[in-house]
Protein backbone atom coordinates (compact mmCIF):
# COMPACT_ATOMS: atom_id res chain seq x y z
CA UNK A 1 0.00 0.00 0.00
CA UNK A 2 1.54 3.52 -0.89
CA UNK A 3 0.63 6.51 1.01
CA UNK A 4 0.12 9.87 0.17
CA UNK A 5 -0.44 13.28 2.31
CA UNK A 6 -3.42 14.85 2.35
CA UNK A 7 -6.84 14.23 4.67
CA UNK A 8 -7.94 11.36 3.86
CA UNK A 9 -9.11 11.16 0.07
CA UNK A 10 -7.78 8.56 -2.50
CA UNK A 11 -5.42 9.74 -4.80
CA UNK A 12 -3.58 8.92 -7.49
CA UNK A 13 -1.08 7.54 -5.33
CA UNK A 14 -3.29 5.74 -3.81
CA UNK A 15 -4.72 5.64 0.08
CA UNK A 16 -3.89 9.07 2.17
CA UNK A 17 -2.84 8.16 5.52
CA UNK A 18 -4.11 10.81 8.20
CA UNK A 19 -1.35 10.94 10.23
CA UNK A 20 -2.09 14.10 12.78
CA UNK A 21 0.34 15.45 14.99
CA UNK A 22 -0.28 16.69 18.27
CA UNK A 23 1.30 19.08 20.72
CA UNK A 24 0.15 18.52 24.17
CA UNK A 25 0.83 21.93 26.11
CA UNK A 26 -0.38 22.93 29.77
CA UNK A 27 -1.22 26.20 31.33
CA UNK A 28 -0.02 25.60 34.46
CA UNK A 29 3.74 24.21 34.54
CA UNK A 30 5.86 25.05 37.27
CA UNK A 31 9.93 24.57 36.46
CA UNK A 32 9.64 27.44 33.84
CA UNK A 33 6.00 29.41 34.24
CA UNK A 34 4.20 29.73 31.27
CA UNK A 35 6.85 28.00 29.48
CA UNK A 36 5.00 27.15 26.43
CA UNK A 37 4.22 31.16 25.36
CA UNK A 38 7.27 32.31 26.78
CA UNK A 39 9.46 33.59 24.05
CA UNK A 40 12.96 31.83 23.03
CA UNK A 41 14.44 32.44 20.23
CA UNK A 42 12.00 35.50 18.89
CA UNK A 43 9.12 32.90 19.02
CA UNK A 44 6.91 31.20 21.57
CA UNK A 45 8.05 28.04 23.05
CA UNK A 46 5.29 26.08 21.32
CA UNK A 47 6.04 27.62 17.88
CA UNK A 48 9.16 25.49 17.67
CA UNK A 49 7.10 22.38 17.58
CA UNK A 50 4.67 23.59 15.47
CA UNK A 51 6.91 24.48 12.82
CA UNK A 52 8.79 21.11 12.80
CA UNK A 53 5.48 19.20 12.35
CA UNK A 54 4.30 21.32 9.64
CA UNK A 55 7.31 20.76 8.30
CA UNK A 56 6.99 17.35 7.72
CA UNK A 57 5.18 16.25 4.31
CA UNK A 58 3.46 12.99 6.09
CA UNK A 59 2.04 15.54 8.62
CA UNK A 60 -1.48 16.12 7.43
CA UNK A 61 -3.20 18.31 10.79
CA UNK A 62 -1.16 19.77 13.35
CA UNK A 63 -3.66 19.99 16.44
CA UNK A 64 -2.88 21.61 19.75
CA UNK A 65 -4.34 20.35 23.05
CA UNK A 66 -4.33 22.57 25.59
CA UNK A 67 -6.54 23.97 28.73
CA UNK A 68 -4.97 27.32 28.26
CA UNK A 69 -6.49 30.34 26.38
CA UNK A 70 -3.23 32.09 25.69
CA UNK A 71 -2.11 28.59 24.56
CA UNK A 72 -4.76 28.25 21.99
CA UNK A 73 -4.64 31.50 20.32
CA UNK A 74 -0.33 31.65 20.16
CA UNK A 75 -0.87 27.51 18.79
CA UNK A 76 -3.65 28.93 16.14
CA UNK A 77 -1.48 32.15 15.50
CA UNK A 78 1.42 30.03 14.49
CA UNK A 79 -0.82 27.75 12.16
CA UNK A 80 -1.55 24.73 14.17
CA UNK A 81 -5.76 23.74 14.64
CA UNK A 82 -7.08 24.07 18.24
CA UNK A 83 -10.50 22.26 17.80
CA UNK A 84 -10.89 21.71 21.40
CA UNK A 85 -9.55 22.15 25.06
CA UNK A 86 -7.94 19.94 27.28
CA UNK A 87 -10.49 19.33 30.53
CA UNK A 88 -8.47 21.23 33.62
CA UNK A 89 -8.25 17.68 35.47
CA UNK A 90 -6.14 16.44 32.50
CA UNK A 91 -3.89 19.60 33.02
CA UNK A 92 -2.64 19.04 35.95
CA UNK A 93 1.08 18.41 37.30
CA UNK A 94 -0.18 15.19 38.42
CA UNK A 95 -2.02 13.89 35.30
CA UNK A 96 -0.50 11.74 33.20
CA UNK A 97 -0.26 12.60 29.70
CA UNK A 98 -1.04 9.27 28.65
CA UNK A 99 -4.68 10.38 29.74
CA UNK A 100 -4.49 13.46 27.56
CA UNK A 101 -3.17 11.73 24.40
CA UNK A 102 -6.59 9.48 25.05
CA UNK A 103 -8.66 12.26 25.47
CA UNK A 104 -7.79 14.14 22.22
CA UNK A 105 -7.86 10.79 20.33
CA UNK A 106 -11.47 9.88 21.11
CA UNK A 107 -12.48 14.01 20.85
CA UNK A 108 -10.98 14.13 17.42
CA UNK A 109 -12.87 11.00 15.93
CA UNK A 110 -16.04 11.68 17.88
CA UNK A 111 -16.37 15.21 15.63
CA UNK A 112 -15.25 13.05 12.74
CA UNK A 113 -11.51 13.56 12.09
CA UNK A 114 -10.11 10.51 10.80
CA UNK A 115 -6.68 9.42 12.79
CA UNK A 116 -4.57 6.49 10.71
CA UNK A 117 -1.01 7.36 12.82
CA UNK A 118 -1.06 9.36 15.91
CA UNK A 119 2.66 11.76 16.10
CA UNK A 120 3.45 13.77 19.19
CA UNK A 121 6.08 16.24 19.42
CA UNK A 122 6.18 17.80 22.56
CA UNK A 123 6.65 21.54 23.10
CA UNK A 124 9.54 20.64 25.61
CA UNK A 125 12.39 19.53 23.28
CA UNK A 126 12.10 22.44 20.77
CA UNK A 127 15.36 21.83 18.92
CA UNK A 128 14.12 18.61 17.55
CA UNK A 129 13.65 18.93 13.83
CA UNK A 130 11.33 17.70 11.48
CA UNK A 131 13.74 15.14 10.39
CA UNK A 132 13.91 13.13 13.32
CA UNK A 133 10.25 13.50 13.19
CA UNK A 134 10.30 12.06 9.74
CA UNK A 135 12.50 9.38 11.17
CA UNK A 136 10.22 8.33 13.96
CA UNK A 137 7.66 7.84 11.45
CA UNK A 138 9.71 6.13 8.85
CA UNK A 139 10.90 3.84 11.83
CA UNK A 140 7.26 3.14 13.27
CA UNK A 141 6.69 2.15 9.54
CA UNK A 142 9.19 -0.96 9.71
CA UNK A 143 6.34 -2.78 11.40
CA UNK A 144 7.63 -3.88 14.55
CA UNK A 145 6.44 -1.42 16.72
CA UNK A 146 3.60 -0.35 18.61
CA UNK A 147 5.43 2.90 19.71
CA UNK A 148 8.30 4.77 18.72
CA UNK A 149 10.33 7.10 20.76
CA UNK A 150 13.12 9.27 20.57
CA UNK A 151 16.26 8.72 22.77
CA UNK A 152 19.83 10.27 22.64
CA UNK A 153 23.37 8.83 24.02
CA UNK A 154 23.24 9.65 27.41
CA UNK A 155 25.70 11.74 29.32
CA UNK A 156 25.84 9.39 32.08
CA UNK A 157 26.79 5.77 32.12
CA UNK A 158 25.94 3.18 34.57
CA UNK A 159 28.61 0.61 33.85
CA UNK A 160 31.05 3.72 34.47
CA UNK A 161 29.88 6.84 36.21
CA UNK A 162 26.16 6.20 38.12
CA UNK A 163 26.31 4.50 41.60
CA UNK A 164 23.82 3.29 44.33
CA UNK A 165 25.12 3.54 47.62
CA UNK A 166 24.91 0.35 49.74
CA UNK A 167 23.87 0.21 53.52
CA UNK A 168 27.33 1.20 54.90
CA UNK A 169 27.25 4.34 52.29
CA UNK A 170 29.52 2.86 49.98
CA UNK A 171 28.81 3.50 46.20
CA UNK A 172 28.92 0.98 44.06
CA UNK A 173 28.07 0.96 40.19
CA UNK A 174 24.51 0.39 38.83
CA UNK A 175 25.70 -2.31 36.23
CA UNK A 176 28.40 -4.46 36.06
CA UNK A 177 31.29 -3.13 33.99
CA UNK A 178 32.25 -5.59 31.07
CA UNK A 179 35.91 -7.30 32.40
CA UNK A 180 38.62 -4.87 31.15
CA UNK A 181 36.55 -1.38 31.14
CA UNK A 182 39.15 1.12 31.69
CA UNK A 183 37.56 4.29 29.98
CA UNK A 184 34.46 5.45 29.61
CA UNK A 185 34.78 5.19 25.70
CA UNK A 186 34.96 1.55 26.35
CA UNK A 187 31.51 0.85 28.46
CA UNK A 188 28.94 -0.46 26.27
CA UNK A 189 26.50 2.53 24.67
CA UNK A 190 23.67 3.90 27.12
CA UNK A 191 20.59 5.52 25.56
CA UNK A 192 18.38 7.99 27.49
CA UNK A 193 14.98 8.35 26.18
CA UNK A 194 14.29 12.30 25.66
CA UNK A 195 10.47 13.40 24.67
CA UNK A 196 11.41 14.69 20.99
CA UNK A 197 8.77 12.93 19.45
CA UNK A 198 6.55 9.88 19.67
CA UNK A 199 4.52 7.35 17.62
CA UNK A 200 1.92 5.44 17.69
CA UNK A 201 -1.33 3.63 15.93
CA UNK A 202 -4.24 5.82 17.92
CA UNK A 203 -5.78 1.92 19.08
CA UNK A 204 -2.72 1.46 21.16
CA UNK A 205 -3.15 4.31 22.88
CA UNK A 206 -6.54 3.90 24.15
CA UNK A 207 -6.35 0.04 24.33
CA UNK A 208 -3.16 0.38 26.72
CA UNK A 209 -1.73 2.19 29.77
CA UNK A 210 1.11 3.43 28.28
CA UNK A 211 4.39 2.81 26.14
CA UNK A 212 5.77 0.18 28.32
CA UNK A 213 2.36 -1.83 26.98
CA UNK A 214 3.83 -2.81 23.81
CA UNK A 215 6.82 -2.97 21.88
CA UNK A 216 8.97 0.19 22.06
CA UNK A 217 11.45 1.20 19.45
CA UNK A 218 13.94 3.91 19.64
CA UNK A 219 14.75 6.32 17.17
CA UNK A 220 18.66 8.05 18.20
CA UNK A 221 18.59 11.69 17.57
CA UNK A 222 21.49 14.13 17.71
CA UNK A 223 22.25 15.17 21.52
CA UNK A 224 21.35 18.81 20.95
CA UNK A 225 18.17 18.15 19.66
CA UNK A 226 17.16 16.33 23.07
CA UNK A 227 17.28 19.76 25.34
CA UNK A 228 14.02 19.28 27.49
CA UNK A 229 12.88 22.36 28.76
CA UNK A 230 12.24 21.51 32.75
CA UNK A 231 13.94 24.42 34.10
CA UNK A 232 15.62 27.50 33.55
CA UNK A 233 19.02 26.24 33.04
CA UNK A 234 17.47 24.17 30.33
CA UNK A 235 16.11 27.42 28.49
CA UNK A 236 18.93 28.80 28.99
CA UNK A 237 21.21 26.00 27.33
CA UNK A 238 18.06 25.95 24.19
CA UNK A 239 18.97 29.42 23.51
CA UNK A 240 22.75 28.78 23.05
CA UNK A 241 22.33 26.50 20.93
CA UNK A 242 19.48 28.20 18.67
CA UNK A 243 22.35 30.81 18.52
CA UNK A 244 24.85 28.47 17.55
CA UNK A 245 22.25 27.47 14.14
CA UNK A 246 21.50 31.49 13.67
CA UNK A 247 18.43 30.92 14.98
CA UNK A 248 18.63 33.86 17.69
Amino acid sequence: MIWGRGAGVPGEAGLVRNVVAMIFARGGSKGVPRKNVRPLAGRPLIAHAIDAARKVPAVSRVIVSTDDAEIAETARAFGAEVPFMRPAELATDRAAEWLAWRHAITVLRAEGGKIDLFVSVPAVCPLRSSADIEACIARYDEGDADLVMTAIEASANPYYTLVELDPAGAPHLVKQPPEGLSGRQQAPKVLQLVAGCYVAKPDFILEQQGIWAGRLRLVEIASEHGVDIDTEIDFSLAELLLARRGQV
